[in-house]
């Protein structure tokens, strides 16, 4: 909720929302539970009071009579209460006794990375430090999903981190002030009518073909994701084959609006390469680059043969 984030110095505005920061909405969910908990003596009301408001659960003690016990009040709460409490305790049984039950941990979807945080000293977007780092955009938005237009803004008195798997932070900390200098010609460029750009008004409608990702198809019309995001309504980063994108191009589109080559078999770095580089030229991921040249893309070097097929 909007208004029990900003109690507990979660940051929600245009730019940012913290409330989908795993680590900070934990934390201020934790201490939201735990104020419940001095108010009313009992986890299982602090639970229902979590859930429904403290609102509800006040209201539900007077239509009991003066009830202080959960299974007392559960006949009066709404009844998504009446259900999340008993849901949330069956929940810590299996988690505490799942062996005895037979249960066993799922793998999960995700593979473990070391990360690291570093504090951003000025404005950048997502894309910039993807292409510094050599890190999918995918990524790094995944580790900074509080970043509503993939921008991470700099505003005096506020602290704001980008989270990096740690290869990638240790790009980004040693050409850090190269990626705000480069930042800052590109945000000043964009917002520059330039002669070259074509107007306003103009739109593209996009239809997704395969391979098609929103770093991908930015780039090709010279926008940011965050206004591919924000021209769309997309919420996340998935695109489905075949989807149209409204698009307002920041440079003319013509019958080869993409610089894209297509990809050869092999390719051998040249003097200034970088995988995001490779990658949009060819226009493939640098994941795809990764899974076909496992060892080989760490540290790239001039004269390195790589695999894009």
């Amino acid at each position: 909720m909007f208004a029990t984030g900003r109690d507990f110095d979660l940051q929600v505005n245009s730019y940012v929302d913290e409330r989908m920061d795993p680590i900070k909405s934990t934390e201020a969910a934790c201490k939201f539970l735990k104020s419940l908990y001095n108010i009313y003596g009992d986890w299982d009301l602090a639970l229902a009071a979590y859930n429904s408001g403290p609102g509800n659960v006040n209201k539900a003690i007077r239509r009991s009579g003066g009830y202080k016990n959960y299974w007392n009040l559960r006949p009066y709460l709404p009844r998504e209460t009446a259900g999340y409490v008993p849901a949330f305790q069956a929940m810590v049984y299996l988690y505490t006794y799942a062996s005895e039950h037979g249960f066993q941990p799922a793998q999960t979807a995700y593979k473990t990375i070391a990360t690291d945080t570093i504090r951003v000293k000025k404005m950048i977007s997502l894309d910039h430090v993807a292409q510094f780092t050599d890190e999918d955009i995918e990524t790094i938005q995944f580790h900074n999903p509080s970043y509503k237009l993939d921008i991470i803004p700099a505003v005096s008195g506020r602290n704001y981190y980008l989270r990096l798997p740690v290869r990638a932070a240790g790009k980004f900390v040693s050409s850090e002030d190269a990626v705000y200098a480069f930042a800052k010609a590109e945000f000043d460029k964009k917002e520059k009518p330039l002669p070259e750009l074509v107007k306003a008004e103009s739109r593209v409608v996009y239809r997704v073909k395969s391979g098609d990702y929103l770093g991908k198809i930015a780039n090709r019309y010279g926008v940011r994701v965050s206004q591919l995001k924000r021209w769309n309504s997309l919420r996340n980063n998935n695109l489905k084959i075949g989807q149209r994108l409204y698009i307002h191009p920041r440079r003319p589109v013509t019958s080869s609006a993409s610089n894209t080559k297509k990809a050869p078999g092999n390719y051998k770095v040249k003097s200034g390469d970088s995988l995001w580089k490779i990658a949009n030229t060819y226009g493939i991921t640098i994941a795809q680059i990764r899974k076909l040249n496992p060892g080989k893309t760490e540290d790239l070097q001039p004269g390195t043969t790589l695999k894009l097929k």
